[in-house]
């Protein structure tokens, strides 16, 4: 029965880069579980994603998920990262939030199996997107054009030897509609039971000519969404436990030598967001009460695509998308923590701010007007003090990230002398400026709390404010650039029933050809005044440029009536890399007519990418650790303050290495569909995958956590000290710091069990139902942080950078009958030990419902609710991201949100 309905519901439209599968819920796997289409209508093959060949039967040898993107709309998805989060495979996934105070210019990426979003392989119909231009990693999703797409196909197993080496994880196929006709105008409005994060959308496609009649179809889509932020009071998840601290406060801490204060303390309570430090005798500011939970953000995207049939045997496509991205965020106030403040003015008058001094805040602080250390900077008089203060009077820091992608394919596919083939020229390009709001000139600040013009610890005067004011700095801090123009051509056909097997073996031929290149560079002259806050070195210049080709083959051998194996050979050679060959196998067993079985073994390689090895070397603060020489479990060692080697931020020296080797990885799979009973499928799919040297940077944690091991990332001063003054680092010989440069860190193995069920319940009288399960289960991740090092435990740990969710679990029910339909979806991660190990995080599960009805012959409305339980982030310490009390890389602070969307079509 299964070959049987598989090619009965086969289906009949041929489409660029994927086949199109008419799946059971929100996630459609198996193939065999479509609707039938009618018997008259000619059987023609198709591209499945994984495969060169093009077939009449969908199911292959290596697993395909398939989302249906009229489903998830019915959910209230909206965006791509919203998609990636329902996608069980997915592991974890860099976000839009992450924006906040990392500087990653808003991107989002996916990651199959948790290996790196470098080695998950996203395509658009087939094709490749330009990687973001800020670190050339991977593309970003938020480009894609959502409102046009019509399924998105995920291949869970590497692919290496078909796609090229960064397939190592799996491939994500976004698939947009090959032709439309008319008009169409969706909108939609999200708006969550809490205050704040409240979004819209509108989108509008139009569409004429049909390829049969007319021989050509253009349309052109346009979608427009807004997503309004959640801030840092909208939210409670911060104030779970005191997160976020610092030691650059407003009222500022000041320090000489061993004496240290603030003049609120030691209760804290004189100025919000302060509570009491370890010495009882300064403050901490918890900077995550004005950290965005959700930046804001606006998205515009446009598609023009047309197809001109040139005859029955020969489509021309053209195809151009456009989309352009506005994320702003917010973070704390700029902090100062390398400041210092003379007792007496330039005019000899004595600084009526500095603790001490008669008629300041503290006028009976026992410090010394005689105290010195050698290599002050100038004007720094006999007396000074440390001061650590954060510049509340300019306002939040506020990001300002505009991202750009523009891509431009012209194809040519159709069948000559029994092959089909396809061929397409692809110019990706992707932009992104990087602007900063609320920022100050670290020279004014400086001079002016140096010479007493400034008060850090209170009301300012009205020279102090118009000094202040003055120092406001707004300007675009970094612009960043990448390229990729390609070309490629590959064809396929039948080779004969060469071993009698009643169906004919295939043969699949191609070969590629890419220029990329990227350039990212820091606006020198504004960064110059604002590198003490953000960490980017006035002088970053990251560039470099690429070209790979390759050539590829497939066969499909048909041995017997039941038994398919598949062969496939790729060659990459890279002008700065060298080259490489990669192997893959596979078989399709089908021993009766409801049982398949599968399998596949492959080998990957992914060289640097052009940031891994060109990045500029800079230095940046790291997180907040004490020193593990110098104040080993938080007890500072004799003659070593507190105050510079307890809870600070340490100098870190980051950027590209090219003495890097490529990761090497071995990819297994093997699994079984089956149909116990009639309408029901159930897939098992395990997998195995082995990385070797693994590109990263070594996580901090860990450096500072093991003085021993990683003695030789240590680079200290003369005296044995670290480099705390919170600025960049010009001289690393007198300043001290930490090596985390990108190196080849080591092995990850990892496998698990993808499970998939498909239920489908028909009644004359009760409509239709459908039920849905898709869900992984991680039975191991182990990784290496340097080859033939110790492996760290992943599954169900907070390790290096985040979890391993043991079990992912996406399961929906969907009902439908006439002019009606309704579903209901769950979605679930399991707990985990957190950063830190004393505490574990709890299970995440949330419950969606919606319901939709067809009141007139072309409109369509859906209501729908998501988190209807109102279920809140689990509590986590991790330190990882700006936003505190929660991880926002693996769940929604949103809350309960309803959402309405209607569609009317002219």
């Amino acid at each position: 029965m299964l070959i049987e309905k598989a090619l009965a519901r086969s289906l009949r439209v041929v489409f660029s880069g994927g086949v199109a599968i008419a799946g059971l819920g929100m996630l459609a796997q198996p193939a065999f579980a479509q609707n039938a289409a009618p018997a008259a209508a000619p059987i023609q093959r198709v591209e499945i994603t994984g495969s060169a060949i093009k077939r009449i039967d969908a199911e292959t040898a290596v697993p395909v998920t398939v989302v249906k993107m009229d489903d998830l709309k019915k959910q209230g998805i909206t965006t791509i990262e919203q998609v990636m989060a329902n996608l069980s495979s997915v592991q974890t996934n860099q976000g839009t939030s992450q924006v906040v105070g990392l500087s990653t210019g808003g991107a989002s990426f996916a990651d199959l199996r948790g290996i790196g979003a470098n080695k998950t392989l996203v395509l658009l119909n087939g094709r490749r997107l330009a990687n973001n231009a800020l670190d050339s990693s991977a593309p970003d999703l938020n480009m894609i054009p959502f409102a046009a797409l019509e399924r998105v196909e995920v291949l869970r197993d590497g692919a290496s030897s078909l796609y090229g080496s960064d397939a190592v994880g799996g491939v994500i196929n976004f698939i947009t509609r090959k032709d439309y006709t008319g008009v169409t105008v969706t909108a939609g409005l999200d708006s969550p039971n809490k205050k704040g994060g409240g979004s819209n959308s509108a989108n509008i496609g139009v569409g004429y000519g049909n390829l049969d009649t007319d021989g050509f179809n253009i349309f052109a889509m346009g979608d427009h969404q807004v997503q309004r932020r959640i801030n840092g009071v909208q939210r409670d998840y911060n104030k779970r436990y005191a997160g976020g601290l610092s030691p650059t406060t407003s009222p500022a801490n000041y320090y000489q030598d061993g004496n240290s204060g603030n003049p609120v303390a030691p209760n804290c309570t004189g100025a919000p967001n302060l509570i009491p430090d370890a010495t009882g005798s300064g403050c901490q500011m918890t900077t995550s009460s004005f950290v965005d939970y959700i930046p804001k953000s606006e998205r515009n995207t446009g598609l023009v695509k047309g197809t001109i049939k040139l005859n029955e045997n020969h489509e021309l496509g053209l195809e151009y998308l456009i989309t352009k991205s506005r994320i702003g965020s917010e973070i704390a106030p700029v902090p100062y923590g390398g400041l210092f403040q003379n007792r007496v003015r330039p005019d000899g008058s004595l600084n009526p701010f500095y603790p001490g001094n008669p008629g300041s805040i503290t006028p009976n602080v026992p410090l010394s007007p005689t105290y010195t250390e050698e290599n002050t900077p100038a004007g720094v008089l006999p007396g000074f003090v440390h001061v650590k203060w954060r510049d509340l009077p300019n306002g939040s820091r506020a990001g300002d990230d505009v991202n750009q992608q523009q891509r431009f394919v012209a194809s040519l596919q159709g069948s000559i002398a029994g092959w089909d083939y396809g061929a397409a020229f692809t110019y990706n390009k992707n932009k992104v400026a990087s602007n900063l709001i609320g920022y100050s000139d670290g020279g004014i600040i400086t001079k002016g709390v140096l010479e007493g013009v400034i008060n850090p610890y209170g009301e300012q005067s009205a020279a102090g404010m118009a000094l202040i004011e003055s120092a406001a700095l707004n300007g675009n801090i970094q612009n960043a650039k990448g390229t990729m123009k390609g070309f490629d051509v590959r064809a396929s056909r039948e080779v004969g029933d060469w071993f009698g097997a009643g169906r004919p073996s295939a043969l699949a031929l191609g070969g590629q050809f890419d220029k990329q290149e990227f350039h990212s560079a820091a606006n020198t002259e504004y960064a110059e005044k604002v590198v003490a806050s953000t960490g980017i070195d006035p002088n970053t210049l990251n560039e470099g440029s690429r070209k790979v080709s390759a050539a590829y083959a497939e066969l499909n051998l048909a041995l017997l009536k039941d038994l398919d194996v598949t062969a496939a050979v790729r060659y990459d050679k890279y002008n700065d890399f060298g080259s490489t060959t990669n192997p893959k196998f596979g078989f399709r067993y089908q021993p009766t007519k409801t049982v398949l079985l599968r399998g596949s073994y492959s080998t990957g390689f992914r060289a640097p990418s052009l940031y891994e090895i060109n990045s500029a070397q800079t230095y940046t603060n790291s997180n907040q650790y004490d020193d593990p020489v110098n104040c080993p479990g938080g007890t500072p060692l004799p003659g070593k303050p507190a105050a510079a080697n307890c809870q600070q931020q340490f100098q870190t020296l980051t950027g590209g290495n090219k003495a890097l080797a490529p990761e090497e990885s071995k990819n297994y799979a093997l699994g079984v569909v089956f149909e116990p009973v009639n309408n029901l499928s159930v897939g098992l799919d395990f997998w195995k995958l082995k990385l070797e040297h693994q590109i990263g940077q070594l996580n901090q944690d860990d450096v500072f956590g093991d003085p021993a091991k990683y003695a030789s990332l240590y680079h200290r001063t003369a005296a044995g000290n670290l480099a705390t003054d919170g600025s960049q680092c010009p001289n690393p010989l007198t300043c001290g710091y930490v090596d985390l440069r990108t190196q080849n860190l080591g092995g990850v193995n990892t496998d698990g069990l993808d499970v998939s069920v498909n239920y489908r319940w028909r009644h004359a009288e009760f409509g239709n139902t459908t039920f849905t399960l898709n869900s992984t289960y991680v039975h191991k991740y182990e990784y290496q942080n340097s080859d033939g090092g110790e492996w760290h435990q992943n599954v169900g740990v907070f390790s290096g950078t985040g979890p391993i969710f043991k079990w992912q679990n996406n399961a929906s029910i969907n009902w439908t009958k006439g002019i009606w339909g309704a579903g209901i979806a769950a979605h679930s991660k399991t707990g985990y030990i957190d950063q830190d190990p004393e505490f574990r995080v709890a299970s995440y599960t949330t419950w969606d419902s919606y319901a939709t009805a067809n009141f007139m012959k072309n409109l369509s409305l859906t209501l729908g609710v998501r988190n209807m339980f109102d279920r809140a982030p689990p509590l986590s310490y991790q330190t990882e991201t700006f936003q505190a009390g929660y991880d926002p890389r693996f769940t929604d602070p949103k809350g309960r949100t309803f959402y309405a969307r209607a569609t009317y079509n002219f």
